[in-house]
């Protein structure tokens, strides 16, 4: 057990960020240890959002549990538009998450990925391979490093704007403007931590649009990612008024698409081993391919609540 008095510079902050801070444990590693009742204020338990009072005595019980990296399940389904000895770029279902994390250690991309390739030295062991990601509920494409090099060589890439990735949203109502850039920061949403938000102190943030279509009170859009942060498309459209449809999150549910309206269309990319210029392009699954010929079709219907 480890005991700290809290000093003056701590004082009203979360208990789970201090934590952190004072330990270098992750946010999420300190959340399961409150959970279990790890984390003490003058020996009682406390909720993660408890906050710190000067003088009074915070104690954690131990480490955060360690979990195990993923392993390789064949029974994952998702499509490979081209592979070769350094990359792979699959084609994500909706549904289907990524990578382990809180809530999700079992059935993601990487244990089907693992089923198929030799990625286990490759990258974060949590999340070998993986170089960018997509939300569960969003479709399409994603480049999967193969080697080590090319994993470095696409994460430079990626960070330096170089990689290209263009999506299809379809947004309730009309932007007023043809197109556009949101230039607005996202941090985590102040009031409640699993959601994204356009805050003041956020990371530097871009994405362009323009309107391709539109169907009476909803809008096509084709989006590219300048940055690639957390849930980035859906804040950002949010944050202008336009949430894509069907974003039961930052939006509202529609009965006519069971999920985000968000596609990962298309990537552009030099190949980070042998310089070729690589291009991809993935169709709209079937569930957006019919809510869009029913938008086409119809005017929109009253949202969900």
């Amino acid at each position: 057990m480890t005991v700290s008095t809290i000093p003056e510079t701590l004082a009203g902050e979360r208990v789970d960020r201090a934590v952190a801070l004072l330990t270098g444990w992750s946010r999420a590693e300190v959340r399961e240890m409150v959970e279990r009742g790890d984390v003490l204020i003058d020996g009682h338990p406390v909720a993660r959002s408890a906050r710190l009072v000067a003088g009074t005595t915070l104690e954690w019980r131990g480490e955060p549990l360690v979990a195990p990296p993923p392993g390789p399940d064949a029974s994952i389904e998702f499509g490979v538009v081209y592979e070769d000895e350094d990359i792979a770029v699959v084609d994500k279902p909706a549904g289907l998450v990524v990578h382990p994390g809180a809530g999700n250690q079992h059935g993601t991309l990487v244990s089907g990925l693992l089923a198929r390739y030799d990625l286990a030295s490759v990258g974060d062991p949590m999340r070998p391979g993986i170089v960018h990601r997509l939300d569960r509920e969003t479709s399409g494409l994603l480049i999967v490093a193969r080697t080590q090099r090319a994993y470095e060589s696409l994460v430079e890439a990626l960070s330096t704007h170089a990689v290209e990735r263009h999506y299809i949203a379809v947004v309730r109502g009309v932007p007023s403007a043809s197109r556009g850039t949101i230039d607005a920061p996202i941090g985590r949403s102040p009031r409640s931590p699993t959601r994204m938000a356009v805050r003041t102190g956020g990371r530097e943030s871009r994405t362009h649009y323009e309107v391709v279509e539109t169907f009476g009170d909803a809008a096509r859009l084709a989006v590219d990612l300048e940055t690639g942060r957390t849930h980035q498309i859906r804040v950002h459209l949010a944050a202008i008024d336009h949430p894509v449809l069907g974003d039961y999150v930052y939006g509202r549910a529609d009965d006519r698409v069971g999920r985000p309206f968000l596609h990962a269309a298309a990537l552009e990319f030099t190949h980070p081993v042998t310089g070729a210029a690589m291009a991809f392009s993935s169709p709209l699954p079937g569930d957006l391919q019919r809510a869009l010929e029913q938008l086409a079709v119809g005017p929109l219907a009253p949202p969900s609540d």
